[in-house]
């Protein structure tokens, strides 16, 4: 059996794990697209949890089989809330998502993903700016010293990230997800290009910090990389299918939902992708 073929069959049952599991996977995420993230949680099968108290954070780190935390946007009271979830799910062996929007901007958001270094997400999602940022704060290769960052926008193609993203899956043990017009998932061995989506996914918020939620729900399924791929796989589906259905941001978001409810677990897996080893 081919690679690729090994993998289409990993991602086949991860979806279809997650369909008949129901899997909590917490979130700790940007203010501005809490609704959204969490009903595409449901929307792929997954179960969602929102908070940002210290607490509340630590016994969903302990209750859920995954979580996603994004630095979208930050209060005072994160500094204390991120740090020790991420430890209990580093500690604990649980699989968890970063992603280090506007990373960069603020002495807050540094400090605490710096205090992520140690805590290894299973899975760095993000765009290729945040990617070499986050690559360059952790002094690992592919970085840069300072961020290209835009608010939630990418200033650099995702081809400039390959070596920043192989070196983060490197050091975490776990994949790198890099968003774009053509997105790049790789566990430091192994790479793959996804293809398809829409340029509507662009002109709506929430479609990353979603896609977080995604992988955080299929993490609970599959290792980081198969996760990373198959949230890849949904929304470049859904995306397309979507598209095909409207002429607007604002019905494309709800087509988007309906597509990533409908997927069926093949047509996940057959979405294009190639694979390269690294």
């Amino acid at each position: 059996m081919s690679i690729k073929k090994k993998i289409q069959t990993q991602i086949i049952h991860a979806v279809e794990t997650v369909k008949q599991t129901n899997p909590m996977a917490g979130s700790v995420t940007n203010t501005v697209t809490i609704n959204f993230v969490a009903n595409a949680q449901l929307a792929v099968g997954g179960s969602a949890a929102m908070v940002y108290m210290p607490d509340e954070a630590q016994f969903l780190a302990r209750a859920g089989g995954a979580a996603y935390i994004n630095l979208g946007t930050i209060e005072p009271v994160y500094e204390k809330t991120l740090p020790g979830m991420a430890k209990i799910l580093h500690n604990s062996g649980k699989p968890w998502v970063l992603d280090p929007v506007a990373i960069g901007i603020g002495d807050l958001r540094t400090r605490i993903l710096l205090t992520f270094k140690d805590y290894k997400p299973s899975i760095i999602r993000g765009n290729a700016s945040e990617i070499m940022a986050l690559a360059g704060l952790w002094g690992l290769d592919g970085g840069t010293e300072t961020s290209n960052v835009r608010g939630v926008d990418s200033q650099d193609p995702v081809s400039a990230a390959r070596d920043a993203a192989v070196a983060l899956a490197r050091w975490t043990g776990g994949a790198v997800a890099v968003s774009g017009r053509q997105d790049l998932i790789t566990n430091g061995s192994i790479t793959a290009f996804s293809h398809g989506g829409s340029h509507f996914m662009e002109k709506i918020t929430g479609s990353g910090c979603s896609l977080g939620g995604v992988m955080a729900v299929y993490a609970t399924a599959a290792s980081g990389f198969i996760a990373a791929l198959t949230g890849t796989a949904i929304y470049n589906l859904a995306g397309r299918r979507a598209a095909e259905k409207t002429d607007g941001p604002a019905s494309f978001q709800v087509h988007f939902l309906d597509e990533l409810y409908k997927a069926k677990p093949t047509e996940i897996a057959d979405n294009p992708f190639d694979i390269e080893e690294v």
